[in-house]
């Protein structure tokens, strides 16, 4: 079932001349915009990947994937039941939270037809308790009814791996390992090693050394980097 969210996202990328939910071959469109076709995708990128790669054959294509910043979370007694109350989530997304969807995206992205936008969103998730049997260790069972866009904060547009780059503190020695990139970009180290097979699959840094157990990775000469 399309969520409240979703909905919004397709008006906020849908103009006047849009069309929604189209038909194209055997596949449907989210919208159609002058010529671009706009797939907004709040789950897994993994989802649409086979999808993406055959639009872009013929067709320029936009992937808009949310990320949520802020969620406020709504506890109702049932579904469409009594509001019981209403609180912050101390889960915050960044922007880097982009690599955790790239890892199985990389054999599509980047593609000179292919533009890839990251909407930070701050959104209301509305729940009620779970019905099936809790287990022991999901003591607060509970199924989502609806999200819903509070608002927009900030809008990051990738066309490239370059622009990907950016992401990436400026103090990376060269060469770098995970262990550095972890450090600096405040994540834990099975992030950082995501964060590096992306690169390493886009061809965006290389693996040049190993220090002990350690994979050491270079940006290729002429890489532009973020200012400091």
């Amino acid at each position: 079932m399309e969520t409240t969210l979703h909905r919004q996202l397709k008006e906020i990328y849908a103009d006047g001349d849009a069309q929604l939910e189209a038909p194209l071959g055997r596949f449907r469109i989210d919208v159609v915009c002058g010529g671009e076709l706009v797939e907004i995708q709040h789950g897994s990128l993994a989802a649409i990947r086979d999808k993406v790669a055959k639009l872009l054959k013929t067709h320029r294509v936009l992937v808009v994937k949310p990320i949520v910043s802020c969620k406020w979370i709504v506890r109702q007694d049932a579904l469409d039941g009594r509001v019981l109350g209403r609180r912050r989530s101390p889960k915050q997304g960044t922007v880097l939270d982009i690599f955790h969807e790239l890892v199985y995206f990389t054999r599509v992205f980047p593609h000179a037809r292919l533009a890839l936008e990251v909407p930070l969103v701050e959104i209301e998730e509305w729940r009620y308790p779970g019905h099936g049997r809790r287990r022991r260790w999901r003591a607060k069972d509970h199924q989502i009814q609806d999200q819903k866009l509070l608002r927009v904060h900030r809008v990051h547009r990738f066309r490239s791996g370059d622009d990907l780059i950016q992401l990436l503190p400026t103090g990376l020695p060269t060469p770098f390992h995970t262990g550095h990139l972890a450090a600096q970009c405040g994540i834990s180290r099975w992030f950082a090693q995501r964060i590096a097979y992306c690169l390493r699959k886009m061809n965006l840094a290389q693996e040049v050394d190993k220090a002990g157990n350690a994979r050491l990775y270079a940006f290729p000469p002429g890489t532009p980097r973020r200012a400091a």
